[in-house]
């Protein structure tokens, strides 16, 4: 008997060999409950719901003929609705996660070609679906419909989900019954830009960098809002629009740090379950947040600072060792995906790192001019050396704000170490080389040094040497004038000494050169020029390039994890009081100091050959 009732509510009652002809299709989809293992009731909610009737719905629409009644007879015919078949039955096998539905269309003749199907989920739980194929349908054969997008329950949307086939088409060529649906995804997509965005919304929209502070903790946890101003400018976020913050109305509120995973970005933005795990600096601020008291009795009285060489090496020798109990509390708190990405399998160690290559046998190698060299050519930012084409360095700061700000290394600084050529020659033969940080950084540097953080500005001049290794020659240390700015810089020049005092003092300024790199690398390099940069052309490609527009199916593999990363680094990273501000050199000035240096960012020079013509 209960499989009678089974059969009822888990087959179509279509028959094949009845009047009509009949399409076919295969729904690949994933169901919630095996993307969130821990919400088990949505498995049960959702069979319940298909039982009494509140099924999964598709209808396809016409590509060729319009239906005078639907939308002033502009667009396609719409077919009788399927539905998913055998959902109570079907079990998603865990290894792979997805499901196989059969769905069954009663064909229509004046639907001609499907161009797009309408789908509803009357279920109580959200789903991934991935794929719509129809098969055998009259005059076509196959069609395939890519959608990978997560479908709410109908109730959450405004207007119904609709994909289209898997064809590209530019405006013009648009077929006349799906233009009209074309145009109303997209104003979907663009919102009204009112109200807080959920998780089921499907919104891009813009919205200034005015999330960074938390003023409502204090004066010194607020920061300036980045976009919209002259003295401000940068590239538009997405936008959450929660609440104001209570203190300052212009600043949005923000998330405490356990909801961080909750900010908004269109659904279909968010990291899949596997990324999610992967995204270790969420564990990590975790870890820091919930257990700071217990960790801050595991380190000396300096635990921001490096008190020697071998407190540094113990990151890769044997992480920090931690106790039992406090193993469990982060056990306790953090998603077990994430933990075995933090700890070593025996559980005891935490923070280890890999011994790099280059002390592993030698750990005073790093020292050399040649490994300084090397590292900066092969680590993380060589995009900022350019080849040197005057001497000494020129400045491009206003001398009406900065005075004069020209390089202070000399011809008798670095010739004695260019094999023979003179200045003029190595520049022409395209020998000598440039890592100039210093107009980038100078105007903030008394800011910055009146923070725990001290830093100066610096040029770096290089050679390529036979070898074909590069080779520093002079390194350039700058303070801005204690009398003003006006007065230009107090700067002071290095160079290579292998032994005594001065091979010390040739260490630390190769040292400052490195932290003032690497600052410049996460925060404009990698953030700003790759992160912030992509966002509003992530947000105007979704607002104004169909899905069906070539270039969108062109660019959206390129803009995959970007705003999600971009909003959790907003919540824990670049956030006052975040990582970069407590590990890169400009310190709480940090976003800031990025929004000056975009003012130099023209989009034009950032492909071939010019970004290397400027370079």
């Amino acid at each position: 008997m209960f499989q009678n009732i089974m059969n009822a509510f888990t087959t179509t009652g279509d028959d094949d060999n009845g009047p009509g002809h009949r399409v076919k299709g295969t729904v690949v989809l994933m169901k919630k409950n095996v993307l969130d293992f821990n919400d088990f009731s949505a498995s049960f909610l959702d069979r319940l719901h298909e039982f009494v009737g509140k099924r999964v719905s598709l209808q396809l629409v016409s590509s060729v003929n319009v239906d005078p009644g639907n939308g002033n007879g502009l667009k396609g015919k719409l077919g009788k609705p399927a539905y998913l078949e055998d959902w109570i039955t079907t079990i998603a096998p865990l290894t792979a996660g997805e499901a196989a539905f059969k769905v069954t269309f009663e064909w229509d003749e004046e639907i001609g070609t499907p161009g797009a199907f309408i789908i509803r989920n009357n279920h109580h739980s959200e789903f991934y679906l991935k794929s719509l194929t129809l098969e055998d349908v009259p005059g076509q054969g196959v069609i395939r419909f890519i959608c990978n997008s997560w479908v709410y329950p109908a109730d959450k949307y405004e207007k119904d989900r609709i994909f289209f086939s898997n064809k590209t088409y530019l405006p013009s060529e648009t077929p006349m019954p799906l233009l009209k649906y074309r145009e109303e995804e997209l104003e979907n997509l663009r919102g009204n830009g009112k109200g807080q965005l959920q998780e089921w919304d499907r919104v891009y929209d813009y919205a200034l960098y005015n999330d960074l502070g938390n003023p409502d903790k204090g004066p010194q946890h607020a920061r300036p809002t980045l976009g919209g101003s002259k003295d401000y400018p940068y590239p538009r976020r997405g936008r959450t629009s929660r609440p104001p913050a209570k203190s300052d109305p212009k600043c949005e509120s923000r998330l405490n740090i356990a909801s961080s995973l909750d900010i908004y970005v269109p659904r279909d933005e968010r990291f899949g379950h596997l990324k999610m795990a992967d995204f270790l600096a969420y564990a990590l601020k975790s870890i820091v947040q919930v257990l700071k008291p217990e960790f801050e009795s595991l380190f000396d009285s300096t635990p921001n600072e490096f008190d020697k060489f071998e407190d540094v090496l113990k990151l890769y020798e044997g992480g920090i060792e931690v106790p039992e109990g406090i193993l469990t509390e982060v056990r306790d708190n953090i998603p077990a995906e994430m933990l075995k990405e933090i700890f070593r399998s025996d559980g005891q160690r935490l923070l280890k790192f890999p011994v790099p290559q280059v002390i592993a046998v030698d750990k005073s190698a790093w020292q050399t001019d040649e490994e300084f060299g090397r590292e900066l050519l092969a680590g993380i930012n060589p995009v900022v050396i350019r080849g040197l084409q005057e001497f000494p360095p020129a400045s491009k700061l206003d001398p009406k704000i900065y005075g004069n700000q020209t390089s202070t290394i000399t011809k008798e600084h670095i010739e004695s170490n260019l094999e023979g050529f003179t200045v003029d020659e190595a520049i022409k033969e395209r020998r000598l080389f440039i890592l100039d940080l210093h107009d980038a950084l100078i105007p903030y540097v008394k800011r910055i040094n009146s923070t725990s953080t001290k830093m100066y500005a610096s040029r770096t001049i290089l050679f390529l040497q036979d070898s074909g290794t590069l080779k520093p020659l002079a390194i350039e240390l700058s303070l801005p004038h204690p009398e003003g700015d006006q007065y230009g810089a107090i700067s002071k020049v290095y160079t290579p000494v292998e032994q005594g005092i001065e091979n010390s003092f040739w260490q630390l300024a190769k040292a400052y050169v490195v932290v003032a790199d690497s600052g410049y690398h996460q925060l404009i390099s990698h953030w700003l020029h790759t992160h912030a940069v992509i966002e509003p052309i992530i947000l105007a490609t979704n607002r104004h390039l169909s899905v069906l527009h070539p270039i969108h199916k062109l660019l959206h593999p390129h803009f995959r994890d970007t705003m999600n990363i971009n909003a959790l680094g907003r919540q824990i990273l670049i956030n006052a009081g975040g990582a970069l501000e407590l590990t890169v050199c400009p310190s709480k000035y940090s976003m800031e100091f990025s929004s000056v240096l975009y003012k130099d960012w023209v989009f034009p020079e950032q492909a071939l050959p010019e970004d290397l013509v400027k370079s």
